[in-house]
């Protein structure tokens, strides 16, 4: 699955100067306001990317792996908040029916994504699962009645990307017994009876973006909702759509990098101390090299681990390409921390100062080394591999 090369790269440079002229002017706002501005949005439903990963037949455009992180580094450029809005729905959100829905939850569902009509988010964190996320704690009983099979779900979600705008949620609750084989994955619209939000997270950085609980109490969803139709897959679902996510979060991290290192690079050449530019101290200097040379580094290793990712049957997992996926997350999201941390350092005192882009960075920044696994966990992915090979 992908875009001939001729339109992706139309569909490449529609982006670039979407981010140019329309989302970058509109970061101040996002900031004081702390919410995506309603026109944006349709502007980002119009030009499709809702649906860059959805296939074309069910109304996307079928982005492969290898163009997806190249149009996540052009977003990475401007404030995490704007790739938010359908992130979820390009990833985590869907990938889970894309890679192991039924053709039926696939033609119900697919295109209602891929126009953005219906915005869904992933639900796997818990207030006792994090990083621990097979022991997650909320239940799906299965019961029986004139109706038909319906399982009815107990439990509370956390850090939920987009629950406030979801439609409908990719949600893993425990059908059987302990770890991960207990684990099975629902398609839950979001209007169901017993489903209730709380109040929305106030975060460190990345303002407009909506995160919250989601508390379920005797919530009646469909048998037919589990996805794949079969219990106890919902854990390999949820590492196999992470796996996707993690590259891109390595590829926004990127673009991150480049954005800060753009900022901290002009302000070098127009801040003038004893009576010359910053850039022209060589200390300055080493700061932007070694920011420059990590990016290009974190950036080949994004691409080349794409292109195996490409290569791997679809839908199918390769411990292989999942640890090179994590050594993409470790590095990148550091790095990403790395460059903007230089960068404010670069800027001295108005680093610190909100009317500069670097400081809302540094901050947004900081959330790439915990969502979607954290540094350790892929440490431990990287080196349980390592370890365990023969």
């Amino acid at each position: 699955m992908a875009l001939d090369s001729e339109s992706f790269d139309i569909l490449l440079a529609t982006v670039q100067r979407f981010i140019r002229e329309r989302l970058i002017p509109a970061e101040n706002d996002l900031e004081e306001h702390d919410e995506v501005a309603a026109e944006l949005v349709e502007a980002m439903k119009e030009l499709g990317l809702f649906g860059l990963t959805v296939p074309e037949e069910y109304g996307g455009i079928g982005l492969s792996v290898s163009q997806e992180v190249q149009v996540n580094f052009e977003l990475g450029r401007t404030a995490p908040a704007f790739r938010s809005v359908f992130g979820t729905n390009i990833g985590i959100g869907s990938q889970g029916i894309l890679m192991d829905g039924t053709p039926e939850q696939k033609a119900s569902y697919l295109p209602r994504v891929a126009s953005g009509e219906l915005i869904m988010s992933f639900a796997l964190t818990e207030p006792d699962a994090g990083s621990d996320a097979a022991s997650l704690k909320t239940r799906a009983e299965l019961v029986t009645g004139s109706d038909g099979d319906h399982y009815v779900l107990n439990g509370t979600k956390r850090y939920f990307t987009n629950a406030p705008r979801a439609g409908a949620f990719t949600l893993m609750a425990r059908t059987g017994g302990p770890g991960a084989p207990g684990v099975s994955s629902f398609i839950v619209p979001a209007d169901l009876p017993g489903i209730q939000l709380g109040k929305k997270d106030k975060k460190m950085g990345q303002r407009g973006t909506m995160t919250c609980d989601v508390i379920l109490d005797n919530v009646r969803v469909p048998a037919a909702n589990i996805i794949g139709g079969e219990p106890g897959q919902g854990f390999k679902t949820a590492m196999k759509v992470l796996d996707r996510g993690r590259l891109n979060i390595s590829a926004v991290a990127c673009g991150i990098a480049q954005r800060v290192l753009d900022e901290s690079t002009r302000y070098a050449r127009e801040r003038k101390q004893f009576g010359k530019a910053l850039g022209e101290f060589q200390l300055i200097q080493a700061m932007l090299a070694d920011s420059q040379a990590e990016l290009l580094a974190g950036w080949a290793l994004v691409r080349e681990v794409a292109e195996r990712f490409d290569r791997k049957p679809a839908q199918r997992s390769d411990p292989d390409v999942s640890m090179r996926v994590s050594c993409a997350k470790l590095f990148c999201t550091e790095m990403a921390g790395r460059v903007a941390d230089r960068a404010v350092q670069i800027h001295g005192g108005a680093g610190y100062i909100n009317e500069y882009p670097v400081e809302r960075f540094y901050r947004d920044v900081r959330l790439l080394r915990l969502y979607e696994g954290t540094t350790q966990i892929q440490q431990l992915i990287i080196g349980r591999d390592l370890v365990g090979r023969a």
